[in-house]
């Protein structure tokens, strides 16, 4: 008979602990990649990584909320932010470049009186 895959573990035997295996169940369940990191790492915390791989499950779930969960109002609230921020730094630029005619212009001013 032939070895199944699941009956043993390469790297330690942590997951053999468990009724079924998180990959299985990752595999069985169609999971994506991050959804199976999450089961995965919450599952081992105990036996492995401690409170190293909570932060990774977190870390991951971070990144579902953002693949999924990225509302179009946060992108335009974002846009909109933005859109203020260039339009704020477009005034201070005229109002420089205002600033910087006016000095050369009465600089000039004054020149062109004293020549007179």
């Amino acid at each position: 008979m032939k070895n199944k895959p699941y009956d043993k573990q390469i790297g330690g035997s942590h997951y053999q602990n468990f009724k079924i295996q998180p990959s299985k169940f990752v595999i069985e369940n169609e999971l994506l990649y991050p959804e199976g990191c999450v089961i995965k790492y919450i599952l081992r915390h105990r036996l492995k990584g401690k409170r190293q791989d909570l932060e990774k499950a977190k870390h991951f779930i971070d990144m579902i909320i953002e693949r999924d969960y990225s509302s179009k109002k946060d992108f335009l609230e974002e846009a909109e932010k933005e859109r203020k921020e260039l339009e704020e730094s477009y005034k201070e630029s005229r109002r420089q470049t205002e600033e910087r005619k006016s000095k050369e212009w009465l600089k000039g001013y004054n020149k062109w009186k004293k020549a007179k």
